[in-house]
């Protein structure tokens, strides 16, 4: 079963983190409140990691669109799988749009799959910088090499925490398709796994974007370090390997196909940013309006593409559309999804 401690020991880790953001009148207007303020951007994985480096990357630019032009700054909130960072947008961080986070894609749907105390349509979304595809893969020099490997022989996946890609997609594994997956769960973020998978810790990682691992790891793909085992994914993005698998296409039955349509639905999130809920309606529409700026932004796209990062934005209502379809999946199928996921 999931822990179910949770959402007592991720609420008392986040009231224990002191982060002071100045909070401004309702009233004032969206340029009064925002001039000479910080924003946090609160990053809900360890430094290095792909949302790291996205998070970084548009804390540069976005500040520029914003009427005020507060400065913004990333702070790194780890834990839970990103799920302490989206309880502290829910419940501790002001209800004002001078906090702006960015979580696994997967972490608004862990109402739906697991026991995080929130509702993923109540933030206020921004927008999404990418929708990629998230991969399975294996060390070179472990026993697994290829999709029948993970299927019949014992596998170490490194994990972050209950609801997290790395885990839901371990735990799909074993209990969709009876793999012999032994999840090493807790690393922080995409970097500590990264060490892990080096140190021989673990065979391998789930849920690890595609434009993660040619930005932080391009030596491993020339050098042919890890084996691409399948694409967690509804779709699949158009340079990676033919020969790679999407997940859906290995489905047995329409029952798995089923359960796979809505554990894989986040993955339409991508690289999301929100703030929190209840935001007044003007700054709302200021942080969207200018996280679209950024998203066509000439500088903020030149240094998306040195860091050989991509860029395929989903808008804020997007999202909400999205989520609004995912919520209204049919109760019988989520729980099936529920159990798919569980230890």
């Amino acid at each position: 079963m999931r822990p179910v401690g949770i959402r007592n020991a991720v609420m008392a880790l986040i009231t224990a983190i002191a982060i002071t953001v100045p909070t401004g009148a309702r009233s004032a207007g969206v340029e009064e409140f925002y001039k000479g303020r910080t924003i946090s951007l609160i990053i809900g994985y360890s430094v290095g990691s792909g949302y790291d480096i996205y998070a970084r990357l548009l804390a540069r630019f976005i500040g520029k669109h914003i009427p005020g032009r507060p400065a913004v700054v990333a702070q790194n909130m780890p834990g839970a799988g990103s799920i302490k960072a989206a309880m502290y947008l829910h419940g501790v961080a002001p209800k004002d749009g001078s906090v702006i986070a960015t979580t696994g894609r997967s972490a608004p749907l862990e109402p739906l799959l697991g026991d995080a105390p929130f509702d993923g349509r109540s933030f206020t979304w921004l927008g999404s910088i990418a929708s990629n595809s998230s991969l399975c893969a294996s060390w070179h020099a472990t026993p697994i090499q290829t999709w029948q490997d993970a299927l019949t022989k014992p596998f170490a996946l490194a994990g972050e925490g209950s609801g997290s890609d790395p885990d839901n997609f371990a735990r799909i594994l074993k209990n969709v398709f009876g793999a012999k997956v032994r999840l090493v769960t807790g690393y922080p973020g995409g970097t500590e796994m990264n060490l892990a998978i080096e140190r021989g810790e673990v065979d391998g990682r789930c849920g690890w974007s595609w434009d993660s691992i040619k930005s932080t790891r391009p030596d491993w793909l020339r050098d042919r370090k890890i084996n691409l085992l399948a694409v967690f994914s509804l779709q699949k993005a158009a340079d990676i390997p033919s020969e790679v698998p999407l997940i859906g296409d290995l489905a047995r039955s329409d029952e798995q196909r089923q359960i796979l349509r809505v554990l894989l639905a986040g993955q339409g999130l991508g690289r999301p940013y929100f703030t929190s809920p209840g935001v007044p309606e003007d700054r709302k529409a200021a942080l969207r309006a200018a996280f679209d700026a950024t998203m066509k932004d000439p500088d903020f796209l030149a240094e998306i593409a040195k860091a050989r990062l991509e860029v395929s934005p989903t808008s804020g209502e997007e999202i909400d559309r999205l989520l609004a379809d995912i919520y209204a999946t049919p109760r019988e199928v989520i729980e099936k999804a529920k159990q798919a996921v569980r230890n």
